[in-house]
Formats: structure tokens, sequence, C-alpha cells
């Protein structure tokens, strides 16, 4: 994908000139001052970011719903990268929570000799594509993504929004035993949500009791978070008019819907290709 009046490279990277800070992501490696007590959630996009951010959400205020009801995600948690995240992200007080689709080596340099935690969840490649597909369609970026078998031959070969999602999740794999990087997959999440709570609660060093746990479950699962954003009328900044599909189903395996059986060993070729050498009980989907 090529620089146009719809996307513009940085680094070799395509972001979207409407609702990215193309100025502040330049500058971001080099000028962005990560704090030791921020908490930032790290994803390839259509990989269960706003899940994670109402889950830490919930967490933080003990399992009262209240805040995610009244305050939208971006407001929660801002992406780093969107036209106004950082500044909102400035003036927010410790311990600050924000998020980001930044590949590793956009991403400031300050959050690596920082003590910040960051929580990065992963999703299968396959359902990212599809949900990316439905996500990305009224920016209308490609006159060719309209049809499936497009954008899928774009995401393989990187040529979307965000870059590569090998690439992305190669570029932070090597932090995952760091004690301030947690490794979630979307995957697990469906499987054992009590359990990856309570390891998120660990990780950012909250305790909460059995009650508040179980508000937590409650108020994450996907039903409460789509009445929540119908209840407090969410908007998206910065997208208007553009109408987006921030949650769809929420589902594992929906990929099977739309992959034809060429597609499917295409993938699975490359797939192989690119995660050779990387250990693969971290991918739950690898069983799917």
């Amino acid at each position: 994908m090529e620089d146009s009046d719809k996307c513009k490279l940085v680094k070799g990277i395509p972001f979207i000139q409407k609702i990215h800070n193309m100025e502040a992501i330049e500058k971001m490696y080099d000028d962005f001052e990560v704090r030791d007590k921020d908490v930032i959630i790290m994803a390839y996009p259509k990989s269960g970011t706003h899940w994670m951010i109402d889950i830490v959400s919930l967490i933080y205020s003990n399992g009262d719903p209240s805040w995610i009801k009244s305050v939208p995600s971006w407001k929660r948690s801002p992406w780093i990268e969107m036209k106004s995240g950082s500044e909102i992200i400035k003036s927010k007080k410790d311990p600050r929570l924000f998020t980001s689709h930044l590949p590793v080596h956009l991403f400031p340099k300050s959050y690596f000799n920082s003590k910040a935690k960051m929580i990065y969840i992963a999703r299968n490649p396959r359902d990212v594509i599809v949900s990316f597909y439905h996500f990305i369609a009224p920016f209308a970026l490609h006159s060719s993504w309209s049809a499936f078998e497009n954008f899928f031959e774009s995401f393989l070969q990187g040529n979307v929004v965000y870059g590569s999602w090998f690439d992305h999740i190669k570029g932070w794999l090597p932090m995952r035993n760091s004690e301030k990087f947690l490794f979630l997959t979307y995957e697990e999440l469906h499987q054992d949500l009590k359990a990856n709570v309570e390891k998120i609660c660990g990780f950012l060093r909250k305790k909460l009791s059995e009650k508040e746990i179980s508000s937590v479950l409650e108020n994450a699962s996907f039903q409460a978070m789509e009445k929540h954003r119908l209840e407090n009328n969410e908007p998206v900044i910065h997208l208007k008019p553009i109408q987006l599909v921030l949650m769809r189903k929420g589902i594992c395996g929906e990929w099977k819907n739309y992959f034809t059986v060429a597609q499917m060993e295409t993938f699975n070729k490359l797939y192989q290709k690119k995660m050779e050498g990387l250990d693969q009980d971290l991918f739950p989907w690898n069983q799917c």
C-alpha cells in the first residue's frame, strides 16, 4: 500500500490519515515519555482490543461497571497513535491506561527502559483477516477490497493498515519473558475467562474478591459490552460520518465460513514459513 490521500506510510507501515496522528507517530519513538506506572494494552487490530480494555477497566474499578457504562473506551484507554489520543494520555494522572496497535519499531523507546506494564493480546490471524475485512470496508481505502479474496491477498502481503500481522506478533514476542509483559490470546479468554482475569489481576498486582471477580466476568461478556456501548451511545472519535463495526460477533473460528480450500492452503503454507522457529504452544489456534 503506497502513500495516498487516504493513507500514509511511516517507516513502511500504512496509516489512515483521517484518524491517525501522522506527525505524532513519526516523532513518537523518540519523543513520547512512557511512565513507570503506565499500563498499556497492545494488539494487532481486530484481536480483542476493546474486550481487553473493558476487562482491565473493570479490574481497576474493582468490578464496578459504572466506569465502562459512562466513559467510552477511547477516553478510558486512548490509542496513542490516534488523533488527540496522545494528548489525552499526556493529560491523564498516574496510573495511566492506554492502548496501541503500533509495531515494536514505532512504539516509544522509553517503554523499554521503564517499569510500565504491557498486556499483549493475540488472535488467530485467520479470524483477524475476516474481522479486519469487515472493519476496514467503510474507509474505502482500496477499491478492490470490497472483495474478500483481494483483502485476503493484501493481508498476507502485509499491505494493510498497521502492516504485517506476522511482523507485529514476531516483533513483540521477544518481550514475553519480561515480568512487565503479559502475552494472552483471544482464544484463551474465550476458553477460560475467569482464569485469565485472575492472571491479569496478578500481573497488575490488583487483589479482587470473588464477588468483584464475578462482576468483572459478568460485565466483560460480549452481550454486556454490547449493551454498555448502546446505553452510553459510545461514539468513535474522529470518524464521523463513517460508521464502524467495533464489535461484530466476538466468536472464534468464523474464518471457516470465508476461506476457500485454496485460501486455507495458501495461508497455512505462509503461516508455517513465517512462524517457523517460534514456540507453537503459545498459539492455541494451531489446534483449530
